[in-house]
């Protein structure tokens, strides 16, 4: 079995509705990074100097020395930009995350953080990249970051954001237990879950987008006006959309060092009046969110296809195709994973099965149908699947004239093409079914072929709805 572990699919066309409270229409959720003092330095025991996410153009650490220009640059965000920032911002609320050690070295600035009711999440113990640690490298950082955190703030963190993260950060931030959300994803517009061995980890999405570490880039931007006309664009997208009935969260990312230099404060005061001039708008930490999140929508048990072995898998999908197991057998083999945990999902796998089989094998899908109306009906013989679709309009309950109308038509489409009449009863009535069987019987066998095949990816979808819905 093939397993592919990225989820591409989420929540699809039907997210969950929110329920913001008091029925707001966004959520906008506002993050200062305070990493000011935890980055790159030799005085913290690195390689080498920062080299990120400042005003130095195409900046290069340099390995064993220290970086006048750029210690600087870090350290304006720390006595002024965050300055400037809380006075705008105090009366909001705000997610502080907050990198472990940058918060030990900032006594002023954490008590102007807990006095205005900041959430202060972790942002891990430094801020440097954690790409290349070992498992037990990183595990041991997260605790310790937790640690320190704790000791700086007088509080444990509820909440944790690397930013410079492996692929094993979000498995082992969740495995600490510790937190009611990580932020270390980018997928979504709304919290999802994820499951690590068989613990229900909340995930609140960051961003890249409204964030202005795009002041620090060269692609991104270059005065306050494009980051304010961003902002609000993003907003209204979002607003009018939970206008429409699904409210959305608008992130937004701040850097000390760089929204607070004056020119780029300018436009998020600018950004900030615009959100507070419309009604329904739910200004909230990620904490506050998580909250809501976990009690309007907890982590439910569903079916996860991508998590089955074999046999688990073709004993609950082997008689979506009628009795025609092989196709689920296939269909296992497949790559599939948790973007396939839908009905959908499932729907690809098989469908991809049996179009890639050769006619026969497609044939004798076709004749494991049963007639519609047919003897096996009348004897009660069908599958369970069959019997509820039969029923659903009402072939369970024909006249003996119209029953007598549907064996005379089974026989001649059963002579002729060799294969019995099927069709998706489910999307259908009984007079539309009547009328198909007519027109399809005059068809050419090889169009009459194509066309039951797809009849019978269809009743497979439809079977496969039903039992994702339940």
């Amino acid at each position: 079995m093939q397993r592919y572990p990225r989820d591409m699919t989420g929540y699809g066309a039907n997210p969950p509705v929110a329920n913001w409270p008091n029925g707001a229409k966004i959520a906008v959720q506002i993050v200062l990074n305070y990493e000011e003092g935890g980055e790159n330095n030799i005085l913290h025991g690195d390689a080498a100097s920062e080299a990120f996410l400042s005003e130095i153009t195409g900046a290069a650490p340099w390995p064993g020395q220290r970086h006048w220009n750029m210690e600087t640059i870090y350290e304006y965000g720390a006595r002024a930009g965050f300055w400037r920032v809380h006075r705008m911002l105090g009366d909001l609320p705000v997610t502080v995350y907050g990198v472990a050690t940058a918060l030990a070295r900032a006594p002023e600035q954490v008590a102007a953080m807990i006095a205005s009711g900041w959430e202060i999440a972790s942002h891990g113990l430094k801020w440097v990249e954690h790409k290349d640690m070992s498992e037990d490298e990183e595990r041991a950082q997260i605790a310790q970051a937790i640690r320190l955190h704790t000791d700086v703030t007088g509080t444990p963190p509820r909440g944790w954001y690397t930013g410079r993260c492996s692929n094993n950060t979000v498995r082992l931030a969740a495995q600490t237990g510790q937190f009611a959300y990580v932020a270390d994803s980018y997928a979504d517009d709304l919290p999802y879950w994820m499951d690590f061995d068989g613990h229900d980890q909340l995930i609140v999405p960051y961003t890249m987008d409204c964030n202005d570490m795009r002041f620090a880039i060269q692609a991104g931007f270059t005065t306050g006006e494009q980051f304010e006309s961003y902002l609000k664009d993003s907003f209204d997208v979002l607003y009018e959309e939970g206008a429409a009935g699904a409210p959305k969260i608008l992130s937004i990312g701040l850097h000390c060092r760089l929204i607070g230099r004056p020119g780029r404060a300018a436009a998020l005061r600018r950004a900030i009046e615009y959100f507070k001039s419309h009604e329904d708008v739910w200004f909230a930490t990620r904490l506050e969110i998580a909250q809501h999140w976990t009690k309007e929508h907890p982590p439910m048990t569903r079916i996860r296809p991508s998590r089955m072995d074999r046999d688990t898998f073709v004993t609950e999908f082997g008689g979506i195709f009628e009795h025609s197991a092989w196709v689920a057998e296939v269909a296992c083999d497949l790559e599939g994973g948790p973007t396939h945990d839908t009905a959908q999902g499932v729907h690809q796998l098989m469908a991809r099965a049996f179009r890639a089989a050769d006619e026969d094998k497609r044939l004798a899908v076709l004749n494991a149908h049963p007639d519609l109306a047919g003897k096996l009906a009348a004897a009660k013989r069908l599958t369970a699947d069959s019997t509820a679709e039969q029923a659903s309009v009402g072939l369970d309950a024909l006249t003996d004239a119209e029953r007598q109308t549907f064996v005379d038509l089974n026989n001649a489409y059963t002579a002729k093409f060799g294969f019995p009449f099927i069709i998706a009863v489910r999307d259908n009535t009984k007079a539309s079914i009547m009328e198909a069987f007519a027109r399809r019987i005059d068809q050419d066998r090889d169009v009459e072929f194509a066309e039951a095949c797809k009849q019978v990816e269809r009743i497979a979808q439809l079977r496969l709805v039903e039992k994702f819905s339940t």
